[in-house]
């Protein structure tokens, strides 16, 4: 009879396997994080968009009950802007601008009801 020697079977993954596969996580990782931070940019943007809208309805509603715009944000019972969603308000007697830009957003937008609503 011979002596038998046992094969190992290899155990798991070697120390460079495991680096290629961090360093492919890493550059995976460093082209999403700039996509997703500008998709979070324009979430935001949409949401100080949206705040100007349902601000010159809140105006619209106003001026209808009123004969007037109302000259602040606080004078409309029925608007609420979104959260962290800042809104400048002016307003003369027939007509009314407004601004509005989130913090973490990258665009400020501007309404005037003289001029056909949102300004490009």
């Amino acid at each position: 009879m011979g002596i038998m020697i046992e094969k190992k079977e290899p155990g798991g993954f070697t120390l460079i396997e495991l680096l290629v596969v961090v360093a492919i996580l890493g550059i995976l990782a460093a082209i999403a994080l700039p996509a997703f931070s500008a998709y979070r940019a324009q979430g935001f943007d949409a949401h100080a968009a949206q705040a100007l809208n349902t601000l010159a309805k809140a105006e619209e509603a106003y001026f209808a009950r009123n004969g007037r715009y109302a000259s602040a944000v606080g004078d409309l019972p029925s608007y609420f802007p979104p959260n962290n969603v800042v809104v400048t308000l002016t307003a003369g007697p027939q007509a009314f601008t407004a601004n509005a830009h989130h913090p973490e957003g990258t665009k400020t937008f501007a309404w005037d009801s003289a001029n056909g609503g949102l300004q490009p």
